[in-house]
């Protein structure tokens, strides 16, 4: 260890945060969270003896080492995750064991929602809180905040109550269902880090209830008070509500190198999917205060399909700047299209048109990682110093200006991940739309076959390929005699 970075060990904080070990050549090359900062990252330099091979071949190659301090061990988590996937470092590849996320689902949709975890988020219409790599932290989080916010863990069995009802884990038999996903929107407030206002609320329904003599209800509010205040010295949610975002290296360095007005608290990123012009669709995915906000993600079908990207790209955005969406999602900081000229070119005419032009447009051109953003019209102004400080520089064209930086830096690890992430999202999109079209479409063809007989077989039997494995006696009591012998003629011939 160098003179520097053991001077630099000594002003470690005592808080929960993430740490990031860098090369000598300023390359993240780990990123770990903390519980106490001061107590795991000073471990890595004790003695080695009881260290594998991966660990001390890291050790041996740590420069320099930076941190961001968090509210909490969950903020922790939730940012750790993030930047690991910001910037891919070679050591978190080597030494995580479970490098699958976890997620928290919940389908609000559903009459009697319940929570439950994944590792492989579907596009199925429920909302996703994560990703969390330290699932064992996630579950005990959720164990705590289930005494003030009861919830289901499986579908909602109408029997007899079970122990969790008794333990008051789960919603009683006199619960409504209206009063019960009112209880679940609380929890994801709670998970989208809405803990302070939560707490005004109950606190003042308490007073509410206790004035109108109704004390059996202000002991309700009382104890859920008590529960959420027990919880904040255990373990908390969120990022948004403590993050501070001006440690945010990359939006840090962003704004001064665009001459932005203000960090970028918002970023959009927007690709598009298709195959040949057919079942074509665009994807926003928006990072606040520079992490994945997966409860604001939208997707787009075009009204029209074209093999054309930049019609596709200028509809979309035409239909984002609207002012109703404007009014209902926000304005954007920055907003990033997944792609070079043209595509830039379509965004900021559709911008124009909707006259949203304080709102900054740049692109990354995917082969050499090039920012770029137009003279005249992307609403950002190159500082050249800042380029020059990040050993940048830049290709001119006639109406274009492709700013080419390291790809070690921290500006390109975020677009790189929120282009990245936006194509995710727009390829999971159009794949769920091309399935339901070849399922759907083998079925069109059978004359008698209506769209709710249709979606009754999809249903009943998961796919297309279950409807052609039914027995005859399975059909008939699925769709009735009448049908099921026109689906056996026909699905028999195919």
């Amino acid at each position: 260890m160098n003179a520097r970075l053991e001077a630099k060990l000594k002003t470690l904080p005592r808080s929960a945060g993430v740490y990031f070990h860098k090369s000598a050549t300023g390359e993240i090359i780990y990123v770990g969270k903390a519980a106490v900062l001061k107590n795991r990252v000073r471990q890595y330099f004790q003695s080695t003896n009881d260290m594998d091979v991966k660990t001390r071949a890291l050790v041996a190659e740590i420069d320099d080492t930076d941190w961001v301090e968090t509210d909490s061990e969950i903020d922790a988590l939730f940012l750790e995750s993030e930047m690991v996937k910001r910037y891919m470092p070679r050591y978190n590849i080597l030494l995580r064991d479970d490098k699958s996320q976890m997620f928290v689902r919940i389908d609000m949709k559903s009459e009697w929602p319940y929570v439950c975890f994944t590792r492989n988020p579907a596009d199925d219409g429920a909302e996703y809180f994560g990703p969390y790599y330290n699932g064992f932290a996630v579950k005990k989080a959720l164990r705590y905040l289930r005494k003030t916010f009861p919830y289901f863990t499986k579908p909602r069995d109408s029997g007899r109550p079970d122990l969790d009802v008794h333990l008051g884990l789960s919603p009683g038999a006199t619960t409504t269902a209206n009063e019960y996903r009112a209880n679940l929107r609380n929890l994801v407030r709670y998970l989208k880090g809405e803990r302070v206002a939560l707490i005004r609320e109950l606190e003042r329904d308490m007073k509410t209830a206790a004035g109108m003599h109704d004390f059996e209800k202000a002991v309700i509010y009382r104890n859920r008070l008590n529960n959420l205040r027990e919880l904040q010295r255990r373990i908390m949610f969120g990022d948004k509500e403590f993050m501070d975002i001006s440690k945010d290296k990359a939006l840090g360095d962003l704004r001064d190198l665009l001459t932005l007005k203000k960090l970028p608290a918002r970023i959009e990123g927007y690709d598009i999917s298709h195959m040949s012009g057919t079942n074509v669709v665009a994807s926003m995915v928006v990072f606040s205060n520079g992490a994945s906000d997966r409860a604001n993600y939208r997707k787009f079908k075009t009204r029209i399909e074209h093999n054309n990207d930049f019609y596709n790209m200028h509809e979309t955005l035409t239909r984002r700047l609207s002012d109703k969406n404007i009014k209902t999602w926000g304005c954007p900081d920055l907003i990033l299209i997944d792609g070079g000229k043209g595509q830039l070119d379509a965004a900021l005419q559709a911008r124009d048109e909707r006259e949203q032009t304080k709102i900054p447009f740049i692109g990354l051109a995917k082969r050499e990682e090039q920012i770029v953003i137009h003279h005249q019209k992307s609403g950002v102004v190159l500082n050249k110093q800042k380029l020059q400080e990040l050993d940048g520089y830049v290709t001119v064209t006639e109406d274009f200006t492709l700013i080419n930086l390291p790809h070690s830096t921290h500006i390109i690890k975020l677009l790189q991940r929120i282009r990245d992430e936006s194509h995710r999202f727009a390829v999971s999109y159009h794949t769920v739309l091309k399935r339901q079209k070849q399922t759907a479409s083998s079925l069109d063809d059978i004359p008698g076959i209506g769209p709710a007989t249709r979606k009754k077989l999809i249903k009943t039997f998961g796919s297309l390929r279950g409807v052609k494995l039914a027995t005859s006696q399975q059909l008939e009591a699925a769709v009735g005699p009448a049908k099921a012998r026109i689906l056996s003629r026909y699905l028999s011939a195919s």
